[in-house]
């Protein structure tokens, strides 16, 4: 099982839905980088369950515990490394289902991958809850490219077939996009937003879930950063996304509308303002050849709906094996996507830095 990832900055994730904790140790980092810590806090509880009726009702502080690699509010150059105790645990609901596969999760596949053994209770690590390291790791970050003017922002682009207000490609607010991320359900137009939120526990009071897109945007970027082929940034970033739990989905500018376009149309045209190299459009997303090219880079991430519901579903009891049908019973989001953004947000700015450190950008 595989939880380490990176070049320049390395990550290795551990721990369990129902563990002890979760943390992360990251190494590459600069020496000397003074962190913010309620900046720090106030990403985790951006992702943090329990805050609302559209929410798992599981209470986590999130509350970080830095054991390393940080001295005198500097980082030191050696690997930093945080814990998250859990606290809310409830395994029990576990206990009863331990054997019965849970369509849409990663029970079955796990149970062949690892023989058996791997943690079931809550999705042991295949749990959403693992995230949290990764949006503490993301927040680092964040404050090392914001001392670049480099702002990784998101919002709700649409929850089933309820869509936000449009980003402007070309052309977008750096304030705004700044602060969509002080709300606690990040869109751009909150009358839809409220639209979305009604969508959610409709759901929810029908004993199901919703799914949707998150839309993000990273602005500032220079030209540049990036190589062709394997290490594209389009596939460090899919990388990266594709790691979080329910993404299904990735698209970078106007992703496959592009193929309803003509070449004369899909070309993002050059000229020159203020000696700065701009283009008219960005129907590529600020990558073209795989490398950005200092337009802001635009990408969409689809988010399956929670497959935890309390519907009857059709399964199997991996022991007996014999068919059962299944009501999932416990505390789960009838839709995740809110929760989500931070950690979309989180691992493309770890990724975006780990490229300009490549580049020596930093």
């Amino acid at each position: 099982m595989s939880g380490v990832w990176g070049n320049n900055i390395r990550l290795s994730i551990f721990g369990e839905s129902h563990g002890k904790g979760i943390g992360i140790v990251i190494d590459g980092l600069p020496p000397g980088v003074e962190l913010n810590l309620d900046y720090i806090n106030k990403e985790m509880q951006r992702r943090a369950p329990g805050k609302n009726n559209i929410s798992t009702p599981r209470k986590e502080a999130d509350q970080f515990e830095i054991l390393s690699g940080y001295f005198n509010d500097r980082t030191t150059g050696a690997p930093l490394s945080a814990v998250i105790w859990n606290s809310n645990q409830r395994s029990k609901d576990y206990d009863s289902i331990k054997n019965v596969m849970r369509p849409g999760h990663a029970d079955y596949p796990g149970y062949v991958r690892y023989s058996g053994y791997n943690d079931y209770r809550g999705g042991g690590h295949f749990s959403g809850r693992i995230t949290a390291p990764l949006v503490f790791a993301g927040a680092i970050a964040k404050q090392i490219l914001n001392k670049k003017n480099i702002l990784v922002g998101s919002h709700i682009k649409c929850i089933e077939n309820i869509s936000d207000d449009e980003l402007d490609f070309v052309n977008i607010d750096f304030n705004m996009l700044k602060e969509i991320s002080n709300k606690s359900f990040p869109v751009i137009n909150d009358e839809k937003g409220e639209l979305m939120k009604e969508a959610i526990l409709d759901a929810s009071s029908d004993l199901d879930s919703v799914g949707g897109i998150i839309e993000a945007a990273i602005l500032n970027l220079p030209a540049g950063i990036g190589s062709p082929f394997f290490d594209s940034v389009e596939s460090k970033l899919s990388h990266m996304l594709f790691s979080v739990p329910s993404v299904k989905g990735v698209e970078f500018g106007v992703g496959f509308d592009i193929t309803k376009m003509r070449g004369s149309e899909s070309n993002d045209q050059y000229f020159i303002e203020n000696d700065k190299v701009k283009t008219y459009t960005n129907n590529n997303g600020g990558i073209t050849g795989g490398i950005t090219n200092g337009m802001p880079v635009i990408f969409r991430v689809a988010i399956k709906p929670t497959p935890s519901i309390s519907k009857k579903q059709k399964t199997i009891d991996i022991a007996s094996k014999e068919n059962k049908e299944l009501e999932v019973h416990g505390r789960h989001d009838p839709c995740i996507v809110q929760r989500a953004v931070p950690v979309i947000e989180s691992v493309s700015a770890i990724t975006i830095l780990d490229l300009m450190m490549e580049k020596g950008e930093i």
